[in-house]
């Protein structure tokens, strides 16, 4: 597991350089990863231009931030993640936000479809889902994981495969307005719940 966790970390970038690099798919007409297509371009448009708005929005509660500030030992948040992805667009600027509130934390991000030793380690219910942030200390162990949604949206997506089958682009549209009524929070809280 270490050998495919640093394989990934040599290849990780920092979010800002994250959405440097889908800013400029897109402006090639390209999505991230390998598949292209006019939907995933498309996804990558609209996801762009909500983690724009989420950057600038949304907030961390100073109760969290007292939280985050209580890690005293070195961490690194590696997320798996893909432009095209709606749920790792509603959830890297919180991710983004609660890891800068303490230089204790290295937030490091990686496509999923070039680091798939990875991602299979780390299967949601069997499912390559993303976003998926792994929480690992100074040795490079395992300490934690998050995701692909937070903890109201999962139930959400149960609830709702349990009785359809599967998503469709009802529930997606549902989700979204879900997401956007929620501001981070549940995402903030899972994350705080997670670091205690």
């Amino acid at each position: 597991m270490k050998e495919i966790i640093e394989k990934s970390l040599s290849k990780a970038m920092s979010y800002d350089d994250y959405k440097v690099l889908v800013d400029k798919l897109i402006k090639e007409g390209k999505s991230t990863g390998e598949n292209q297509s006019e939907d995933l371009l498309n996804y990558s448009v609209l996801n762009d231009k909500r983690m724009k708005r989420l950057d600038k929005t949304l907030h961390v509660s100073s109760e969290s931030i007292e939280n985050v500030k209580k890690i005293k030992d070195k961490q690194t948040w590696l997320v798996l993640t893909e432009g095209w992805c709606g749920d790792a667009a509603q959830n890297l600027p919180m991710i983004n936000k609660i890891a800068k509130e303490n230089s204790n934390i290295n937030l490091q991000l990686v496509l999923r479809d070039e680091n798939l030793d990875l991602m299979d380690s780390f299967l949601t219910n069997g499912g390559r889902s993303i976003p998926k942030l792994i929480v690992l200390d100074d040795k490079k162990n395992v300490v934690g994981t998050w995701g692909p949604r937070p903890s109201e949206a999962t139930a959400m997506v149960k609830t709702y495969k349990e009785k359809n089958g599967k998503l469709d682009a009802e529930f997606k549209k549902d989700l979204q307005i879900w997401y956007n009524k929620n501001k981070g929070r549940n995402t903030e809280d899972d994350l705080v719940s997670l670091l205690s």
